[in-house]
């Protein structure tokens, strides 16, 4: 951790802070936000909370101030705060924590290079493992069930207190610290000790496909990603189509997932989104390239920024999404110090896509449903867009 005064405001929660996405059920040994950009007129995230989130934000930060007072913990407290609220994106960060948070979405990372998921019965699934990582040499597969971190139970934990597990932050663990790990595949349970390392997320990977296709894959939209979409629209060939494979991806900044869809789209609206009951809306910058043949591939490991992105151009008629159900997180955190420095990440509104459709709870349904075949029925529906343009 750096020598930054423990209890200073956040970067992300300084004035003219912006409103955040918060992706807790997916996250890359680190953590994925998105950040939402903040209406004019509003330079603090107090500034735009209703009673009614108000009310939420000050039973948390009654519960932090309460465990300061006691010479107990307050980010426990305030944990347990926001599970008695019901608040299931819901999350609280200590300050180094948080900061650790913030530099996962510049791209660098401590951690083992495994992406896991919340399931609803409380259990932590490994969705992604990054390959090379520490992770991966330990032969730990997407699908396994992650038990324990260091012996402490996982099952019904935030992910945000698991992530915290595996990369030490109790500890400052840096990289080189070990870390062991319970787990389960098939029935069969059993425990792996892994190696931190510094990690990088390279979030966006180009390849050339068969039948003048390219394929930009974005696992998730850390800072600057969504440059590299757009940038690796305008080097794909002429005529050549493009498939945008979000599945697995578990959101991000959803500034860049926005710019993301620039590249895709000449202006216009990308989302609406509501705080306490506010409207605001996000807009795609002009220039994009809305002629070439695209085909959005997804999955059910699709989330927030990444249903966001593919919502706007299923909506706007500039995609065929193609693949299964997206997994269907649409609600807006927002972050705020408490008393003794944490941050407590609570839900104040959700967003929609630009024809009104809610995506929380409900996810989205691609054009054409697909399973392991997803990349090839992919491929084959862009060469029939292609040909028939």
């Amino acid at each position: 951790m750096s020598g930054r005064d423990p209890f200073c405001q956040p970067r992300r929660i300084r004035r003219g802070a912006a409103l955040t996405l918060v992706f807790t059920s997916v996250l890359v040994a680190g953590a994925a936000t998105g950040a939402l950009p903040q209406s004019q007129g509003k330079s603090a995230p107090e500034e735009v909370r209703s009673a009614g989130s108000a009310a939420h934000h000050a039973d948390v930060a009654r519960a932090a101030e309460e465990a300061m007072a006691d010479g107990t913990s307050p980010v426990q407290a305030a944990k347990r705060a926001v599970s008695r609220s019901g608040d299931r994106w819901g999350a609280v960060y200590s300050p180094g924590e948080y900061e650790e948070f913030e530099e996962s979405l510049d791209g660098q990372y401590t951690g083992v290079g495994l992406w896991a998921r919340s399931e609803r019965d409380g259990r932590i699934e490994v969705t992604r493992v990054r390959a090379g990582s520490p992770a991966a040499t330990a032969g730990i597969r997407p699908g396994d069930q992650l038990r324990s971190v260091d012996g402490e139970k996982t099952h019904g934990r935030p992910v945000t207190e698991v992530v915290s597990l595996l990369r030490g932050d109790a500890t400052d663990a840096p990289a080189g610290t070990t870390v062991r790990l319970g787990l389960e595949r098939g029935g069969r349970a059993w425990t792996e000790t892994v190696r931190r390392a510094q990690l990088s997320t390279d979030s966006v990977t180009v390849r050339r496909l068969a039948g003048r296709v390219t394929l930009i894959k974005v696992d998730t939209f850390t800072k600057g990603s969504g440059r590299q979409v757009r940038e690796a629209v305008r080097r794909t060939p002429p005529r050549a189509g493009i498939v945008l494979d979000l599945r697995g991806n578990s959101g991000g900044l959803v500034t860049e997932a926005v710019t993301a869809a620039s590249a895709f789209l000449d202006g216009g609206l990308v989302a609406t989104y509501d705080v306490d009951g506010e409207q605001r809306a996000l807009h795609a910058e002009s220039g994009g390239d809305t002629t070439r043949p695209l085909v959005a591939l997804v999955d059910g490991g699709t989330m927030s920024a990444a249903e966001l992105l593919t919502g706007a151009v299923q909506d706007r008629g500039r995609a065929l999404v193609v693949g299964s159900r997206t997994f269907g997180k649409g609600s807006v955190q927002m972050p705020s110090r408490l008393p003794d420095g944490s941050v407590a990440e609570l839900t104040v509104g959700h967003y929609r896509t630009p024809s009104g459709r809610g995506v929380d709870g409900r996810g989205i349904t691609p054009d054409l449903e697909t399973g392991e075949d997803a990349l090839q029925r992919a491929g084959t529906v862009l060469r029939g867009l292609a040909s028939s343009s």
